[in-house]
């Protein structure tokens, strides 16, 4: 991999026009020079084109792209993605700050790590609030500020298809080869990023950098936030996703292990389910359970 790779750094922006500046400005100021910046914004209802058009007053190279209509996260990122030139892709929400290193980092991990089809490469987060005020680190740290447990790298499907905390995809660098690969992010889905770690972990190795790479913005208005919302529209359409996500998963899946495995994260999806009152989407899961049982002991 040649030092001058060109990097595509996607900017989405809804309803962000606080931070959209400072985002945008983290982007180009990174110490890597060879980046191509692609901004989205989705029919924002705030100022968030005009301050972006503002901004791009200095910067008449950047491509911008003002929907003119609300089109979500997954359909605004694969509008962007096929103006891309770069051979490797940042998803960057315009709330989140990357740090000056983050990009020269992740090339970095590209060009020294031992694994063979390496696709992904992510780092640490520090999560601040819409002051920008710290709360906490994505992956707890020690007071050098390295990661207290050691991430798992290489083949990681089996840790991501069963839960927890396996990825920090907002600090994460793709290769654009995944990504025309696995034709870009699924457009029937709300949110993007479970669904992309689970077919590209099926492919291609990941590795971790030990790192702080970017400040990750949580907002009442944050994806995030909306997952554990009662009696919420925009927490049923996420999380009937994530059991279209899951259903997608266990297609992948080849072995009895794989199949056990993502038991625990649809567990982990029936309790939110009930926290949230989604009794339809329970009852769903109850019977993916039941026909997931079957399936395993008929494996036998």
């Amino acid at each position: 991999m040649k030092d001058n790779s060109l990097v595509t750094i996607i900017c989405l922006c809804y309803n962000q026009e606080k931070f959209v500046v400072e985002s945008l400005t983290s982007a180009i100021n990174q110490d890597y020079p060879f980046i191509e910046l692609i901004i989205v914004d989705d029919f924002s209802t705030d100022n968030s084109k005009e301050t972006i058009e503002k901004w791009l007053i200095d910067y008449p190279e950047i491509q911008f792209i003002a929907n003119e209509k609300n089109s979500g996260s997954t359909k605004s990122f694969n509008k962007a993605l096929k103006l891309a030139k770069g051979d490797f892709i940042i998803d960057l929400a315009c709330d989140d700050i990357l740090l000056p290193n983050c990009v020269s980092l992740q090339l970095k991990a590209f060009r020294e790590s031992d694994f063979k089809d390496l696709g992904i490469v992510y780092g640490n987060a520090e999560l601040i609030n819409e002051k920008g005020k710290f709360y906490f680190y994505y992956f707890p740290v020690d007071e050098s500020k390295k990661t207290i447990e050691k991430r798992q790298t290489g083949d990681i499907y089996l840790s991501v298809i069963s839960g927890g905390n396996s990825i920090c995809s907002v600090s994460s660098m793709v290769k654009k080869s995944v990504f025309d690969d696995l034709e870009g992010y699924d457009e029937n889905l709300a949110y993007e990023d479970l669904d992309l770690w689970i077919r590209a972990s099926r492919k291609y190795d990941f590795d971790y950098i030990d790192e702080i790479l970017i400040k990750k913005r949580i907002s009442t208005t944050s994806l995030g936030t909306h997952f554990f919302l009662k009696n919420d529209e925009r927490s049923r359409k996420i999380n009937f996703s994530t059991n279209v996500i899951i259903k997608k998963a266990i297609a992948l899946n080849k072995t009895k292990e794989e199949h056990k495995a993502i038991l625990k994260r649809m567990h982990f999806e029936m309790i939110l389910a009930f926290k949230t009152s989604n009794f339809k989407l329970l009852f769903r899961y109850i019977l993916l359970e039941i026909k997931q049982r079957i399936h395993i002991i008929i494996e036998r």
